[in-house]
């Protein structure tokens, strides 16, 4: 199969699709990887790296979406990418279709079949291919949120681990998964009194266990959120729902009762965020005041560490890549759990939560495909 990595575009995205030890596996394997040059210089991987492990280079992105079968990205396609996509066509990427209307029209448009790494699933329900972006958002949500806690970017002025005699600053996670975990741990071993909020008992039980003392469960309500930031520092969203719009769990009157120049982290910004006064941002002007209260909302959190989170994320996805490239199509059927995967096939919506989301007609994957 002829299989694409196209350089990504969104502003401040330095990860790449497929970093050249993949790209050998692949063309041992004899399918050809074409990239689009420069496609690896956001982690020091040059042309030179790809041609050594047998890519093609090409000079434009256009003339990778072109002669590929398979597109294997990062990041949603942009409208520019989106026009190139064509009927028959596999694109392998993050989508997040729920709050983004306009991609999920042009994704059906196209004809192209379309799978989301956020969908794919495992045997024992977890995310594989979204868990590992999860790790590293999770943890930069708590650098990210120390940054802005300083006096001189807009925050309270308050060190997150406080210092002896000074008490330090109070952390609230909404969400104990994959993000929440890795927030706590950051949080916990920066010194913060770390508070986690979930509706899920089991959940607050791993995280009591594996935490202890150094970590304060709560059972989330609309109360316990409420209570809990207005008295926070930090507040970081760590809420999901598999394809789905993030459920909009702090309101505008919470944030209005919070500190001046406390932050909000949002991580479920890519599904439309937890917080009613949140909006996409970027890592160019990364933050915004909305009633007093500094928002940090960026799409892309990971995309400002390539270096780890290209090689975490190509990790977890050559699996797949590999299926796709083998067996194209029957690779879903073969795969139960790729096949959770597929968001849009031929101009339908195959993953309910999305057509759920933008009101599409559900089409099961099954059915779409002629399985």
């Amino acid at each position: 199969m002829r299989i694409g990595v196209p350089r990504e575009i969104k502003i401040h995205e330095y990860r790449v699709g497929i970093v050249p030890a993949n790209v050998r596996e692949l063309t041992e394997r004899r399918h050809e990887v074409i990239v689009e040059t420069g496609a690896g210089a956001g982690i020091g991987a040059s042309d030179d790296d790809y041609l050594g492990a047998g890519a093609t280079i090409v000079a434009t992105a256009r003339a990778v979406f072109d002669a590929a079968e398979l597109i294997v990205k990062v990041k949603e396609p942009q409208a520019i990418e989106r026009a190139w996509l064509r009927p028959g066509q596999i694109l392998f990427t993050y989508l997040h279709l729920a709050p983004d209307p306009q991609q999920a029209r042009e994704l059906i448009a196209s004809g192209a079949t379309c799978i989301a790494y956020e969908t794919v699933t495992a045997d024992d329900g977890s995310l594989p291919l979204l868990a590992p972006m999860s790790e590293v958002a999770g943890r930069l949500s708590v650098q990210a949120g120390a940054y802005f806690l300083e006096k001189a970017h807009g925050g309270r002025g308050i060190l997150l681990g406080g210092v002896p005699g000074v008490a330090p600053a109070k952390v609230v996670v909404i969400g104990g998964g994959v993000v929440g975990t890795h927030a706590i741990e950051v949080a916990v071993g920066m010194g913060a009194e770390v508070w986690v909020l979930d509706r899920n008992l089991e959940t607050l039980r791993r995280l009591w266990a594996r935490f202890g003392r150094s970590l304060n469960t709560v059972f989330s309500t609309h109360d316990a959120i409420a209570h809990h930031c207005a008295e926070a520092d930090l507040v970081i969203g760590a809420v999901l729902l598999a394809g789905a719009a993030a459920p909009k769990l702090i309101t505008r009157d919470m944030v209005r009762n919070m500190k001046p120049g406390a932050v909000i982290v949002d991580v479920a910004i890519d599904q439309g965020g937890c917080c009613e006064t949140s909006r996409p941002t970027t890592h160019d002007d990364p933050v915004y005041v909305e009633e007093g209260v500094i928002h940090y909302c960026v799409a892309n959190m990971p995309g400002a560490v390539p270096n780890t989170s290209a090689y975490a994320l190509n990790n977890a996805t050559l699996p797949y890549i590999i299926a796709l490239a083998d067996q194209g199509l029957d690779a879903l059927q073969q795969h139960r759990h790729l096949l959770n995967g597929l968001n849009v096939h031929r101009g339908m919506v195959t993953h309910a939560p999305v057509a759920e989301a933008l009101g599409y007609d559900f089409v099961t994957p099954e059915e779409a495909l002629g399985f």
